[in-house]
């Protein structure tokens, strides 16, 4: 597999999102730890290196699973994990802490849970308003020279706020949500990362799974799954934003490739400092999601799916949006 490069780290330019593995979608039913793990070696086995977990996913049986999984082959992977939407001074999961202490407990939790001696990229989760960008990264900066962190991220953060965090220390990478149904990064984002030389970490690269294209109505999703309440997911929304699943299963079927190949390509086309993370638990989604990495898209096919309208309705509701930086 090709490669792309965050900062100065390389990773696969197609990653492993290991969200899922810990029921984030849905209450939980199903999960499979072990067909998790699975999953885990056989992206492995077909070229990625880049697995991406957090703290806050299940909370921890995330951060387990891929523990177990990497055992025995630590050296092969580049482990990137998140902090700071659990406190652990009393706040408990869901409460945005990233004080110094609240960074040195977490990342001392999440080295034991991975199984590991070092985070090759630690991220701030969301963006905390009561601690000063400066104070956290430098804590941060105090981990990479202890040696317990490589590379610092970001997730969610504002141009402003990257600006301010990396001027204490270099951010490798910034995550947040980019694709056909998300283009909100290429206003400002994409340019300013480019200008100071950190990657990106697209999440939910699938748009939350509409664009594999296996979703036609709202009541393809289950009672208990978050996506119920999305603005996207319901109503008038879900039904124009078939048009977009639409166009991409029409370029799919033009060079044999699925709805999720297609909008994979599409982003990795946007650049050689652009690492997707499209998230799974399942053998044969690794296996799909990896393939994109040979599909090849015309220019008029690029054009095409550039001149595509985004998703309608806003990307999360009202209370999981206040919890981003803007």
């Amino acid at each position: 597999m090709e490669h792309a490069s965050l900062g100065a780290l390389r990773v696969s330019r197609i990653g492993l999102g290991a969200m899922t593995m810990a029921g984030t979608y849905t209450s939980g039913g199903g999960l499979d730890d072990a067909e998790s793990i699975r999953a885990i070696h056989r992206a492995l086995d077909l070229g990625v290196t880049h697995i991406d977990t957090a703290e806050i996913y299940g909370p921890y049986r995330s951060e387990e699973i891929v523990g177990r999984a990497i055992a025995g082959r630590r050296d092969q992977v580049v482990v990137a994990t998140k902090f700071g939407l659990v406190s652990h001074s009393g706040g408990g999961p869901g409460a945005v802490d990233s004080s110094p202490a609240n960074v040195r407990t977490a990342v001392e939790g999440s080295l034991r849970r991975l199984g590991t001696d070092r985070i090759d990229l630690c991220y701030q989760h969301r963006v905390d308003p009561h601690t000063p960008i400066e104070e956290t990264v430098g804590a941060l900066a105090d981990l990479v020279a202890e040696g317990k962190v490589r590379h610092v991220g970001l997730s969610e953060a504002a141009p402003e706020t990257i600006r301010r965090a990396h001027a204490v220390h270099p951010v490798a990478a910034l995550q947040t949500e980019y694709s056909l149904w998300t283009r909100d990064p290429e206003a400002e984002l994409l340019g300013l990362l480019r200008r100071l030389g950190i990657g990106f970490v697209p999440y939910s690269p699938l748009g939350h799974g509409f664009l594999t294209g296996e979703l036609r109505s709202p009541t393809d999703i289950p009672d208990d799954d978050w996506r119920k309440t999305n603005p996207r997911f319901v109503g008038a929304a879900f039904a124009r934003n078939l048009r977009l699943v639409d166009e991409v299963r029409a370029v799919g079927a033009e060079i044999g490739a699925t709805p999720a190949q297609v909008a994979l390509a599409w982003l990795l086309a946007q650049g050689t400092d652009i690492a997707p993370i499209p998230g799974t638990r399942r053998v044969a989604r690794v296996e799909e999601n990896t393939a994109a990495d040979t599909v090849v898209l015309s220019p008029d096919q690029l054009t095409r799916l550039d001149q595509l309208t985004p998703a309608t309705g806003a990307r999360h509701d009202e209370a999981n949006m206040s919890t981003i930086d803007r």
